[in-house]
């Protein structure tokens, strides 16, 4: 995995840019701790940050390869996963091949057939190209990589984190808009969209083309509704070997692998799979210290995972690794993740994520994850209750009434229920209807609003808490043509005699023990400590105490002073999802205080 960054102008003298593209790139060097490069062209300036994956020793970038006397150049961030394959088509057409790299497999793809080549990719990916006087600059279909960008008539910016356009921007603005974005549907966001002024982010499945100051952009994926015809039978079996292929497909690398295991369901199939291909595979579980002492279980979070990781871990003779986080240790780095994501996230859960991927770096810079199966096979309660499924709009935005309620008064007057509702109406507007019942309908809803906007989110915080740690993250679920095939099945086969993710677990009811077969989906662990309670609200009080705080702009004072005296109580409801209550909400806060202050936000209503 890598960082690429880039800047392209037509018109404009690029050469003053070059201690600037340098600095960008330097500002990712936790994405590439292991080699950097940069290129200078005279409308374009390419650098890269480079992980050490595949072919170790020749993957240096920007790439460059020269076809019929045009010189192609690269910087690339991803895995090919099908990179065998296409190069043997490649080389059968009359090409050479100097590396044994993915990077120099998509050059050569894009020089023979042009933008069209993405979709033949099978993988996850971002990467720019220059040549003949324009960039190409493309994204995976699932968008499991990032590609960010800032545009104007005169100039083209490109990086893979956020924090790298500001970096030539010297500047965050958050306009009305972003303010809308952050709390009105934060932490996702719209697709396409930042909190940012000016910057963007290429949505999954697009391509863009670059030349002359002109911007074209381009959906090459897309979810396709049609017939399903296969009975439940065939169905699991196909789904089965979608998975399988998809798992087998990611144990491509020349380093080691490792896997994270929740004792779930889906991260027991990955690890199971994997573990029967890799000899003494490492597992990697997290924890929080005192969590068996103050574990509370609730609707969503039912059971603590220490015995089903081990009934997967004792089957498959995992080398496991149970990661402890102390509560001191998730709050320091709530600023950690912050500055990894560019803009606050989930919290303690994105910060956790971060810590336990630091623990699995010290060993490993790949692992697979068990992320992305829940938006496809109806994992999440708003597949399945009522009151969620039949709403029309976000069913992780639980009550927006409770959210506004804690505006300040000025942020009250922004048209946050209507700017909510025009982004659901737009994705459901993207959706191909045919002629089938309403619950199937509904569940085709679902799954692609969870795959554009839910587990947008959740990519995002892989991607950029795994890659602060200088590791890479691998998410098989995450795969274009098992999700294709899902998004069609009937939603009685998903829910097969009521049992939730149905399909999922018959599909693989032999590779796993029978308590795990039979467990409810569990959320990722959060701390139940009143320790890290008691440290996220002095921190918050602190902030406040801060006359300059972003909060106080944003914020009712009073609103804010009753969350910390009641812990959190005093909003009862999830902010986002399932996770994100009480101290979690409080710790989000103090990230918005963090952001205002490490960023220079300046509002612009």
């Amino acid at each position: 995995m890598c960082g690429i960054v880039g800047i392209s102008s037509f018109t404009k003298d690029l050469q003053v840019n070059t201690e600037t593209i340098k600095k960008m790139c330097q500002v990712l060097s936790h994405r590439g701790p292991d080699d950097a490069g940069i290129e200078i062209y005279e409308n374009a300036l390419l650098g890269h940050r480079r992980l050490s994956i595949i072919d170790l020793h020749s993957g240096h970038q920007p790439l460059k390869y020269t076809y019929h006397d045009q010189e192609y150049c690269i910087v690339y961030n991803g895995e090919l996963y099908n990179m065998k394959e296409l190069k043997e088509d490649l080389i059968d057409k009359g090409y050479q091949f100097a590396t044994s790299s993915d990077t120099e497999v998509a050059l050569v793809s894009y020089i023979e057939y042009g933008p069209e080549c993405v979709k033949r990719f099978e993988g996850i990916f971002s990467f720019v190209i220059y040549s003949d006087d324009q960039l190409f600059g493309c994204r995976d279909q699932l968008g499991v990589k990032p590609l960010y960008f800032s545009y104007d008539e005169d100039e083209l910016v490109f990086a893979s984190e956020i924090k790298a356009i500001l970096i030539y921007k010297n500047k965050a603005v958050v306009d009305r808009n972003g303010v809308l974005e952050l709390l009105g549907l934060g932490p996702s966001l719209s697709p396409g969209k930042t909190v940012y002024k000016g910057i963007e982010s290429l949505r999954p499945g697009h391509y863009f083309i670059f030349k002359n100051n002109h911007l074209m952009i381009k959906r090459y994926f897309k979810l396709k509704s049609t017939k399903h015809t296969d009975d439940y039978d065939t169905t699991k079996q196909k789904v089965r070997k979608l998975l399988i292929h998809s798992i087998t497909q990611q144990l491509l690398s020349d380093v080691e692998i490792s896997s994270m295991l929740s004792g779930g369901v889906d991260s027991s199939i990955i690890s199971a799979i994997a573990a029967s291909y890799l000899p003494s595979l490492a597992t990697y579980s997290i924890t929080y210290e005192d969590q068996s002492k103050y574990f509370k279980a609730y609707d969503y979070q039912t059971s603590q995972d220490d015995d089903f990781i081990k009934l997967v871990s004792d089957r498959y003779h995992t080398v496991h690794f149970n990661v402890i986080l102390t509560q001191k240790e998730l709050v320091k780095h709530l600023k950690t993740s912050l500055i990894a994501r560019d803009m606050p996230g989930m919290a303690d859960i994105d910060s956790s994520f971060f810590c336990f991927s630091r623990h699995i770096g010290s060993n490993h810079k790949v692992v697979l994850s068990g992320e992305c199966a829940d938006e496809i096979f109806g994992g999440y309660p708003w597949f399945y209750k009522e009151e969620l499924y039949n709403k029309e709009n976000f069913p992780w935005l639980l009550d927006q009434d409770k959210r506004i309620e804690l505006f300040h008064e000025d942020i009250k007057k922004l048209p946050f229920k209507e700017y909510i509702q025009q982004a659901y109406d737009n994705t459901v507007g993207e959706i191909d209807e045919i002629n089938e019942d309403e619950e199937d309908k509904r569940k085709r809803r679902m799954i692609y609003l969870c795959v554009e906007w839910f587990m947008q989110t959740l990519l995002t915080r892989s991607d950029s808490q795994t890659m602060q740690a200088s590791i890479e993250c691998r998410v098989p679920f995450a795969n274009a043509k098992l999700i294709e095939y899902v998004y069609n099945v009937p939603w009685r086969y998903l829910y097969v005699e009521g049992k939730e993710k149905a399909l999922l677990r018959d599909a693989f009811k032999n590779e796993l023990p029978k308590e795990i077969l039979e467990r409810k989906k569990n959320p990722y662990p959060k701390t139940h400590s009143p320790v890290y309670t008691e440290l996220v609200c002095q921190l918050l009080k602190e902030s406040l105490e801060d006359q300059d705080s972003i909060l106080y702009k944003l914020f009712d004072k009073d609103k804010l002073n009753d969350l910390i005296e009641t812990k959190g109580a005093s909003f009862s409801y999830p902010w986002f999802g399932q996770l994100m209550m009480g101290p979690q909400l409080i710790a989000y806060l103090y990230q918005i205080h963090l952001w205002g202050k490490i960023y220079h936000i300046e509002l612009e209503l």
